[in-house]
Parts: C-alpha cells; sequence; structure tokens
C-alpha cells in the first residue's frame, strides 16, 4: 500500500525489494517491564490494548511502517499478533532469534534448532505467514556467533522456503558487523552522535547495497546529554547508508516529535 501524503521517507531494505520508513518504532515497551535501560527503569506500567492499538493507528497514519519486535521483548510479539490484525500488510515486521528473557535474565541459544523453533513461534505469536526480516540477537561476542554458530544458515535456508523475507544480526562490534554485511541482508548498530565508532559498518554495509537499522540511535532515552532527540534523529538519517533508526515510544506527543524531525532530515 502507498504510505500516505506528507508521510516520513522511505529507504529500500536490501533484498526484500520493500521499502520502509526512515523510523522504526521498537516495542520492547509493549511487553516487557523489566531488565531495560530507559529513563524510569523497571517496573513501569505495560500499555493497554487501547493504548497500543492507538499507536499502530498513529504509524499508519504518519507513514511509520517499521516494527521492530523480539522474543526478548515479553509479551510484545503475542501483543502484536493479537492486535495487528488487518493492519499486518500495512507494517514490515523485523524480530529476532537467539536471544531469550526469563526470569529477569537474558540467555542464549544459537542452535538450528533453537533458531528454527524461534521463528515458527515468532510466527505463530505474530499471526503471519512470513517475516519481513529476522536478525540474529547477539550476546556481544558477534564473530563467535556469525561464524561458529548455524544461525545465519539456519535463516538463508528459511528464507529459502518464503517463511522469512530477509535476515542479518544485531551486532555490538565493528568486525561483527562488518562480517554480518558480508553475509546477510541487514545489520543493527549502535549509532548516535556521541557513539560513532560503528559508521564503519554502515559505510561497510551501504557499499554492498545491504540494509542498515539503527539502534540506540536516542540512546535509550538518555539523549538529553548527546545533543537533544531532534539533532540526533537529523544526524543518524542524514548519515549516508542508514535505512531506518529504530526508537522505542510509548508516547504520541514523542512519537510524533521524533516524526517531525525526521521530516526535517536533509
Amino acid at each position: 500500500m502507498a504510505p500516505p501524503l506528507d508521510s516520513l521517507a522511505r529507504r529500500r531494505f536490501s533484498a526484500t525489494g520493500k521499502d520502509v520508513s526512515v523510523l522504526g518504532l521498537g516495542t520492547v515497551k509493549f511487553g516487557r517491564n523489566q531488565g531495560v535501560k530507559y529513563p524510569g527503569g523497571d517496573g513501569f506500567s505495560l500499555p493497554s490494548d487501547g493504548e497500543i492499538s492507538s499507536l499502530l493507528d498513529l504509524c499508519i497514519a504518519h507513514g511509520v511502517n517499521l516494527l521492530d519486535t523480539a522474543p526478548a521483548y515479553g509479551l510484545a510479539e503475542e501483543r502484536l499478533g493479537a492486535l495487528l490484525g488487518a493492519r499486518r500488510k500495512e507494517f514490515f515486521i523485523v524480530t529476532k532469534t537467539g536471544e531469550e528473557f526469563n526470569g529477569g535474565k537474558s540467555h542464549y541459544d544459537f542452535s538450528a534448532a533453537h533458531t528454527r523453533m524461534s521463528v515458527a513461534r515468532s510466527l505463530k505469536r505474530l499471526r503471519t505467514d512470513y517475516l519481513d526480516c529476522v536478525l540474529v540477537h547477539s550476546d556481544r561476542d558477534d564473530l563467535a556467533v556469525i561464524e561458529r554458530t548455524p544461525a545465519l544458515e539456519t535463516l538463508e535456508r528459511l528464507k529459502q522456503d518464503g517463511r522469512v523475507l530477509s535476515y542479518g544480526v544485531s551486532t555490538y562490534t565493528v568486525a561483527g558487523g562488518k562480517r554480518a554485511a558480508e553475509l546477510a541482508d541487514a545489520v543493527m548498530v549502535a549509532y548516535n552522535q556521541g557513539h560513532t565508532a560503528e559508521k564503519e559498518v554502515i559505510d561497510y554495509a551501504h557499499a554492498r547495497g545491504k540494509a542498515v537499522l539503527v539502534k540506540k540511535g536516542l540512546a535509550s532515552g538518555h539523549v538529553g546529554t548527546l545533543g537533544g532527540v531532534e539533532e540526533n534523529i537529523r544526524f543518524i538519517l542524514g548519515t549516508e547508508g542508514v535505512t531506518s533508526l529504530v526508537f522505542g515510544s510509548l508516547s504520541p506527543a514523542n512519537i510524533l516529535n521524533n516524526i517531525k524531525a525526521a521530516r526535517e532530515t536533509r
């Protein structure tokens, strides 16, 4: 479906042939309020179904079509699946595999069996027959995950089966990010005005025609120390090679302000 008039700019997402909005909405706050790094800390109230539904409608109205979720985000996948309904076709859904969050702690499994199970579970939870992108949720030892586990190979097979349209890695290191850009369709990196070390990965991926998602662009809500939200959004989206900046928010006003800043990016 064509984006709404006066909506956000869109950029091509690598191997999928689809265009995604330059801002993507992260959904960790939809389903998890433990072990998060956002202002206010643990224990905030999860949004109601009505609040999530309204945020999804707000995104559609303003052309935000990328949703970022993960099994490690608590109930986020299940809640999205229950609420998207006919709106599924409006969104490009990015989910993940490899990290599980139980008992207040993260656990990792990059085996072929777990990867297949995770993708099948995400399809069921999200009530969809395909996932636009699946990222391996690295445990910070990126190269070991990429080169010594079957996670990417398994996702490639699932891509060939049509259940996954593209895949990549959410990385923590420059070496890991560059390797992911060589082997996969997409890479997710941390990048903002106060953290530019992974710009090298963005350049590397861009040169190879791979999609680049940015995480922690707003420093998990602590961006005020880095020049402010609007300035960082313009800085990130003005960087050649960035496909979309993913941010998490439950505030309609905050989302609209971020959209306004993104529209002002040249």
